[in-house]
């Protein structure tokens, strides 16, 4: 009989809430097989069982905010007592939990249905929300199920089962569903983070945002080179732009940066903060030394940060110790937006889209439009306009710079 625990997923997490159940108790567990889901307040994870045998007990529901390294389930063989590994401060009781996910929507019916009178039936409990759905498209009456979930609930797989066996056939039309005015949408720890977060940046700094533009010719022409010369090194405009910054950023270090009541903090390396959206929200993945990085090294690291944040199997550690962030929304087409600064940093840029500019000579080019937001009670107006106007100027003439760095591609 073995115990299964709560990882640490990075050093800073100290405990993750359980979101979801696939395993119930008594089911059998192979090797492999994902016994539940977690998230920190940045991430989201699945547990593999490392263990095969009978899940014996759970010691935490879902939505329990579970201490790492604790214990969370014991997988043996069948009829063994697990008591002696459920922790102090596990719940009194076993919970009831489902292999399904939890009704995640609490819908408000806004038009009044005539209850059906109930049938005698062979299913005596409850029916799951996904057990219910699936029942209505395939025509089936879910009370010919035989209900397998806990205390006789009546759960997907029981529905399938009565599909396959191609018994309770629905006598009569489903009653159509009622229109729903809302659905109430409970917030993923995620979300609540991100609202914490955003909420204590905005009401404890003064932060004030400046904007510029620059000619991206020169960057057009290089990418295009490229595309042509090493194709498989697909550099993007934004690798291209979080490369400036590395550089231009060593020249304005009250930029690169964090930002007490007490003191500044002020970095000689670049931890290069990434915004990035995934399906559970913002995330800002760190490059950590990106000064040091080639063009191609930075092209790299982002892919492969974003491909985990993405996947959601990104450690909390890389979502931490950035220095200044670069978030960019140009691929929405947006012209210009005030960024919001990721505390205790001192400064975000924000890049936007590409549009059509007329110089003096009303010749037309191509432009791209950059908003940097800044505290302004850690740095002044104009030594964040000089850090922009420089940076458009390296951005400008990217193609001679990077020689001049001596690092290339």
């Amino acid at each position: 009989m073995k115990a299964i625990i709560m990882p640490r997923q990075g050093q800073s997490v100290e405990s993750c809430i359980i979101t979801r159940w696939h395993k119930s108790e008594g089911d059998t567990v192979a090797v492999g097989d994902v016994l539940f889901s977690y998230e920190t307040d940045k991430a989201a994870f699945e547990e593999e069982s490392t263990e095969s045998g009978t899940l014996l007990s759970i010691f935490f529901a879902e939505g329990s905010d579970v201490p790492c390294l604790t214990n969370v389930c014991a997988i043996g063989e069948a009829g063994e007592d697990a008591s002696s590994l459920k922790p102090s401060d596990a719940e009194d009781s076993a919970p009831a939990v489902s292999a399904e996910p939890a009704q995640t929507a609490v819908s408000a019916p806004v038009e009044v249905v005539t209850p059906q009178p109930a049938a005698t039936t062979s299913g005596g409990g409850a029916t799951s929300p996904r057990a219910k759905a699936l029942a209505n498209r395939a025509g089936v009456d879910t009370q010919a199920a035989n209900g397998t979930g806990p205390y006789g609930r009546i759960i997907e797989r029981d529905i399938d089962a009565l599909i396959a066996s191609g018994g309770g056939k629905s006598a009569r039309t489903a009653p159509a569903k009622p229109l729903n005015e809302f659905d109430i949408v409970p917030l993923s720890n995620v979300r609540k983070f991100i609202a914490k977060s955003m909420h204590q940046s905005l009401s404890t700094m003064a932060q004030l945002t400046l904007n510029s533009s620059f000619d991206i010719s020169d960057i057009q022409t290089l990418r295009e080179k490229l595309k042509t010369a090493a194709p498989d090194l697909k550099i993007t405009i934004n690798d291209i732009i979080l490369f400036a910054v590395s550089r231009v950023l060593k020249n304005h270090r009250d930029l690169n940066a964090h930002f007490s009541d007490t003191e500044m903090k002020l970095f000689n390396v670049v931890n290069m903060g990434v915004a990035m959206d995934t399906p559970r929200g913002l995330l800002v993945p760190t490059i950590f030394g990106a000064d040091s990085m080639s063009l191609s090294e930075i092209s790299a690291k982002t892919k492969e940060l974003s491909a985990m944040a993405q996947s959601g199997s990104i450690s909390p550690d890389l979502l931490s110790g950035g220095t200044f962030t670069v978030t960019n929304l140009g691929t929405f087409g947006v012209e210009s937006f005030t960024p919001v600064i990721n505390p205790p940093q001192t400064g975000i840029l924000g890049v936007n889209t590409i549009t059509q500019r007329i110089d003096a000579d009303g010749e037309i080019y191509p432009s791209m439009a950059l908003s940097i937001t800044f505290d302004h009670r850690a740095i002044d107006g104009a030594p964040t306009a000089r850090f922009l106007k420089e940076l458009c100027g390296y951005l400008e003439n990217f193609s001679v710079n990077v020689m001049l760095d001596g690092i290339g591609l």
